[in-house]
């Protein structure tokens, strides 16, 4: 008999918002339930969830108080399991794990006159006698720090326990209302052909993010991975920082550097997928094709090339749980990007599957509910443990309900990626003349948003500068980039089109998107050209793996035009906090004009997209009367534009309804301008 279902204790609240969600009132009980007894059997089997998610501290090689090593690894397919090291001259058998219950192994090594047996610095492997005999060296899944040396394929555990770690000296911000986030990698964050250091992010990266009026930060890469040009997303040590950076106490100095700043940082978290790396990786670590992974076909991921863990195990739960917890207390990292959550929860993965929004695409079979409960169960942690953590999914099927809590029947998360506008402006540029921009369109990607669920907008990502695709910035100027950018060149019509567009669509993107906005690095200045790690096919070049950030430190070129508004754009909204306000009301979308306005947290924003019509006393509806003036002139001359508004304009308001707004004002509005005006008779 199937055990009865349980229903979320705010399901109704849920449903009510959402009345098309009714019919599928059964498929949250379940999910539910199995969140429920999950969470039920830990706290019974494990002492809570507090206990299980730290099992960090206890699995791997942890130093006691008294100087003693205690190692312990889940390994259920092996034979028999040894440590082996420098420590012991490498001996394969000289230290056995003991066998414990459910495929654990430990081992208990005694301090030697009060000190560790195992030096820090000293390389380690965990030997497994597989179920053939044969003798594999591993990396612990738990391992804190890998290395690899020059002449060297694969990565070495290295064991660490200074003397001294690092201590974190500031406390981590305050959860933030407006997420304005700068998306990073250490690595490329140099304008040098070479990878960067967290040491070179800290005291060159960080300022700049810090002027820009960034107040997040999102590092991608940052779990080690073998492969350097995987950006990152195929993890091969999940409880190591990247070595190729520097150690564990240059990030976290980084991180502790950052918070003194009111820097928020958040982890690219990739729990979707790893590596199929086995001599460095998670791979077969116990000699089956299981462990960590489902076994079989559906253990891989057909377009990744890597291998898909098994959600419903429990030592996965366990480890992927205890992960989180790891990067949060050790760390202090203030939350996470999910990432591949599409593929986490459904069994196609997303491969070959469009979604249209029709509500059967998210419940039924095809849904992966183990997947699905252990990130609803990593949320529940993160919230209880931390509840100042926030948490980031990136999903592109835009399953209801996924940043609603726990206890409707939601995932959990606190905001979701809007996949969709980067894929609109690429679309829009590339696809149609800037006479036929379709207004209504834009607004409608732009808005389109589930009610009470919070989302992240962005013009463009990581995703768009990898090679093989283009930045909006080279999209909208191309080869002339390399050639019209200077000051000292006459303004070309691509030019100077691409420079007053990048700025309208970043506006607008900001300010009607979402929740939160978000940049990738560089892309605020319109970086040039396009990101490509070295590797075989470029002769292992870095001259695309890298920001040319001092691109806007010099005088004669544009970029510093895009940087200086992506800046006061940002210092704007931190001043408003558009991003925390209730949605825009949108007063107008013109298609034959190209003009889009708006009111959003008291201020009036204006766009004319017409690539040459500019209008002269142009009506515009507003809802509270007054005194308006101009806070951002995207023409301003310091933002490259063409200085055709005067600053000093009062725009009074008549009791004039215009487009269903009981109020209205007369403006000028430029070809390609974007304005943003405020009420100075109320004061902010």
């Amino acid at each position: 008999m199937a055990a009865a279902s349980i229903e979320p204790p705010r399901l109704q609240q849920l449903l009510e918002r959402d009345p098309y969600l009714a019919p599928f009132r059964t498929d949250f009980q379940r999910r539910y339930s199995l969140f429920y007894n999950h969470l039920k059997n830990i706290e019974e089997s494990e002492g809570g969830l507090d206990k299980f998610t730290k099992s960090y501290k206890t699995f791997g090689v942890n130093q006691l108080a008294d100087g003693g090593i205690y190692c312990k690894e889940w390994a259920p397919g092996a034979e028999a399991v040894f440590l082996a090291g420098d420590f012991n001259g490498w001996n394969p058998f000289s230290h056995p794990y003991k066998k414990l219950e459910y495929g654990k192994w430990e081992l208990f090594i005694p301090p030697e006159d009060g000190q560790s047996p195992v030096p820090h610095g000293s390389k380690l492997k965990v030997v497994i006698r597989a179920q053939n005999g044969a003798l594999l060296y591993r990396i612990s899944p738990w391992a804190r720090y890998v290395v690899r040396d020059e002449d060297k394929v694969n990565y070495d555990w290295v064991h660490w326990n200074p003397p001294q770690s690092y201590i974190h000296k500031n406390p981590s911000p305050k959860r933030l209302k407006s997420l304005r986030i700068y998306e990073s990698h250490v690595g490329i964050a140099s304008p040098e052909g070479k990878v960067a250091s967290y040491k070179n992010f800290t005291y060159n990266v960080l300022p700049r993010i810090k002027d820009l009026g960034y107040n997040c930060v999102q590092l991608m890469a940052i779990m080690e991975h073998a492969y350097y040009a995987s950006f990152g997303y195929q993890v091969t040590s999940f409880f190591a920082a990247s070595s190729r950076y520097g150690t564990p106490d240059d990030l976290k100095e980084m991180i502790d550097v950052a918070h003194s700043m009111g820097i928020t940082v958040l982890l690219d978290v990739v729990h979707s997928h790893a590596s199929k790396n086995s001599e460095d990786g998670l791979n077969q670590f116990d000699g089956t094709d299981s462990c960590f992974f489902h076994s079989g076909y559906r253990g891989t991921h057909q377009l990744w090339d890597s291998r898909l863990f098994d959600y419903a195990n429990w030592e996965v739960l366990r480890f992927l749980l205890s992960n989180l917890r790891m990067w949060i207390e050790d760390y202090r990292f203030d939350g996470f990007r999910f990432d591949g959550v599409t593929s986490m929860l459904y069994h196609h993965h997303g491969i070959g599957t469009g979604f249209s929004g029709d509500y059967n695409e998210y419940f039924g079979l095809h849904v992966d509910e183990d997947a699905l409960c252990y990130l609803m169960l990593a949320n529940h942690m993160i919230n209880t443990l931390h509840p100042e953590c926030i948490t980031i999914a990136e999903d592109v099927s835009g399953m209801p309900a996924l940043c609603r809590p726990v206890a409707e029947g939601g995932g959990g998360f606190d905001y979701r990626l809007a996949m969709a506008i980067p894929d609109k402006w690429i679309q829009i540029i590339k696809e149609l003349k800037d006479e036929d921009w379709n207004m209504g369109n834009i607004v409608h990607t732009l808005t389109n948003r589930r009610y009470e669920e919070k989302y992240i907008a962005y013009a463009e990502s990581h995703d768009q500068a990898l090679v093989g695709d283009k930045t909006l910035a080279f999209h909208l100027m191309d080869a002339e980039m390399y050639t019209n950018m200077s000051v000292l060149m006459p303004l070309t019509p691509v030019i100077d089109r691409g420079i007053q567009l990048h700025k309208m669509i970043r506006l607008i993107t900001h300010a009607l998107g979402g929740e939160s906005y978000l940049n990738f690095m560089g892309n605020e200045f319109g970086h040039p050209e396009w990101l490509d790690f070295p590797r075989i096919g470029n002769n292992e070049s870095y001259h695309y793996a890298r920001r040319q950030f001092n691109l806007t430190e010099d005088d004669l070129l544009r970029y510093k035009f895009l940087n200086a508004f992506d800046r006061d754009m940002n210092k704007l909204e931190e001043r408003f906090g558009w991003l925390a306000s209730p949605q825009a009301y949108v007063s107008e979308k013109h298609e034959a004009n190209k003009v889009i306005a708006f009111e959003r947290a008291g201020l009036i924003f204006i766009f004319n997209f017409h690539p040459y019509q500019s209008y002269v006393d142009y009506r515009v509806g507003i809802e509270t009367p007054g005194k308006y003036k101009i806070l951002l002139d995207s023409d301003a001359g310091e933002y490259g534009g063409h200085q055709r508004l005067d600053h000093n304009t009062e725009y009074f308001s008549e009791e004039f309804p215009h487009n269903y707004r009981p109020n209205s004002i007369m403006v000028y509005i430029p070809s390609r301008v974007a304005l943003v005006l405020h009420n100075t008779d109320i004061p902010k």
